[in-house]
């Protein structure tokens, strides 16, 4: 992200959860953080960490007192127990109703080490959560001298596909933010 970048957002989600309350819920805290990571601060400190080299650690920084503030809780234990994976881990997760939100951050190795599809997954498999906000970097440089690489979009028509018809899993609702 280029300083004065806008932050993007692409929404998806199944027929099961289309229409619902509880998709409009998680579509309204989706908004309030979309909202949030285009304030003018946020997108040039976002621009700061989203460097050849950073973390997505980094990326997080900028927003997580945000986060915390609207009820995501870091890295909460026992999502995945009784699970062969439970070593499984997440950045943010929040409770909504019977449901709840995975909120993930990648930078590096979005595509690069599949972790877009990685986090669809944790998402598919966590019986808390079936509903992802994954946010993923527009203009990606593993260095300096590299062209960057819009991850945004190949992870928008790539995880896309999850929500034709037919393609379906249990995760009812997608909410892809590009920095």
């Amino acid at each position: 992200m280029r300083d004065g970048d806008l932050v993007e957002l692409s929404k998806f989600a199944n027929t099961v959860a289309l229409g619902t309350t509880e998709f409009a819920t998680i579509s309204a805290i989706a908004d309030k953080l979309f909202t949030h990571l285009n304030t003018e601060d946020a997108r040039a400190k976002i621009a700061l960490a989203n460097k050849p080299g950073a973390s997505s650690a980094a990326v997080q920084a900028v927003f997580r007192d945000y986060a915390l503030s609207l009820g995501f809780v870091d890295e909460s234990k026992g999502l995945f127990q009784g699970y062969e994976t439970s070593a499984l881990r997440h950045d943010y997760y929040l409770k909504v109703g019977e449901t709840g939100i995975l909120l993930e951050v990648e930078r590096g190795k979005t595509t690069i080490n599949n972790m877009d599809l990685m986090d669809f997954w944790k998402c598919h498999l966590c019986r808390h959560a079936h509903y992802l906000f994954l946010l993923v970097p527009k203009a990606l440089r593993q260095n300096q001298s590299m062209k960057a690489r819009n991850e945004y979009a190949y992870v928008v028509r790539r995880l896309g596909t999850f929500f034709t018809e037919g393609n379906y899993t249990n995760v009812r609702g997608l909410f892809v933010f590009g920095y």
